[in-house]
């Protein structure tokens, strides 16, 4: 079948049509993993977003039941120049393309990703609309236009009522609140290995309710969207602070910068990808990390509301991790759990222990 991705300024790319025959309008973004396709299709931080990949094979050791960072995959569309039809790998049980065919999500092939990624570098990201069900580019144009890019998708990303995860080994020494706005799979686990009890509390929960698991520290999870708009996730936070210990990643971090006070902003084209180079001010060395982020806290605010950059992005300077001057808490926004080092960052989990501790 054929496949048709559609940029909001006309530019439009004829493809092969994989997966699922549907067509899904949302924000085109870029990730340079070359590796780790299931994860990133499965992190709910990609709600309502359009991936193009940048490695130009994907697909080549196909989908596996293990890998998963959610229930289901919350991209709305994948393009990529490559997909294999032959997977080669022991844990292998479906192609990448019935896996989205399964899923209900379109992919386009055949494309120009390099392109692709060169227009998003240089003009930001888009709007984008992506479809297998034979829509040419005029109707693509009307559905591009008719269609508004949310911004407050954490509200649904996470769970829908209060869960727990137990400790891996059924001994908890800590017990931990985790405030759900699309929370990955490998950060219950690597929570869960240290020896923590998680209680995972929805969006919208309030700081009262979080609090009512008398936990020994709270966590601020992932999740898509524009932090802005996560109002009542903000307003929880603000009623946390200094009750607990607090360790954010990636919105989490965010959340935390704007309870104090502090300012979030757009990035032109943001950071997908597991190669990217974070330096920490407090050690004096620098990580390979994995990020997944549209959006960044504003150095100055973060600085005039008692928080001081602990880590910086080694490719545009931006801030990556953030420690309160008098409070227990402390955020960064890549993500350490995902190890594309692969332990570079895996002490920030220990630390989070280290303030539990007291």
């Amino acid at each position: 079948m054929k496949g048709l991705l559609y940029l909001e300024d006309g530019t439009a790319f004829h493809g092969k049509g994989i997966g699922a025959r549907a067509t899904a309008v949302g924000e085109l973004v870029f990730n340079t993993s070359m590796t780790g396709y299931q994860k990133i299709l499965t992190d709910p931080s990609y709600k309502g977003q359009i991936i193009n990949m940048t490695y130009p094979l994907i697909g080549n050791y196909g989908i596996n039941r293990t890998d998963c960072e959610s229930s289901r995959i919350h991209a709305f569309g994948l393009v990529a120049r490559d997909v294999s039809r032959h997977p080669s790998n022991n844990r292998s049980v479906m192609t990448v393309a019935d896996w989205l065919e399964g899923q209900g999500v379109p992919g386009v092939c055949g494309v120009d990703t390099r392109m692709i990624t060169k227009k998003i570098r240089d003009e930001g990201t888009v709007k984008c609309v992506i479809s297998t069900e034979g829509v040419g580019p005029g109707e693509a144009r009307g559905l591009c236009e008719g269609a508004s890019l949310r911004q407050d998708w954490m509200r649904e990303a996470g769970a829908s009522e209060r869960t727990r995860v137990d400790a891996a080994d059924g001994r908890p020494r800590f017990r931990v609140a985790a405030l759900d706005f699309g929370i990955k799979a490998s950060i219950t686990k690597a929570l869960s290995a240290k020896g923590c009890e998680l209680h995972v509390f929805p969006y919208g929960s309030t700081a009262d309710e979080i609090m009512s698991c008398a936990p020994d520290g709270i966590f601020l999870s992932n999740g898509p969207g524009d932090p802005a708009a996560a109002v009542e996730g903000v307003e929880a936070v603000r009623g946390l602070l200094g009750r607990a210990p607090i360790f954010g990643i990636c919105l989490g971090h965010q959340l935390l910068a704007l309870a104090l006070g502090g300012r979030t902003y757009k990035l032109k084209y943001g950071h997908r990808g597991g190669n990217h180079g974070v330096f920490d001010s407090d050690t004096g060395r620098s990580a390979i990390t994995s990020q997944n982020h549209g959006f960044a806290v504003d150095e100055q605010s973060a600085l005039a509301c008692g928080l001081d950059v602990t880590h910086r992005n080694l490719n545009d300077g931006t801030v990556e991790g953030l420690r309160h001057r008098s409070l227990p808490a402390f955020s960064v926004q890549f993500h350490p759990e995902a190890s594309p080092g692969p332990n570079d960052s895996g002490y920030l989990f220990d630390r989070f222990i280290r303030m539990m501790e007291g």
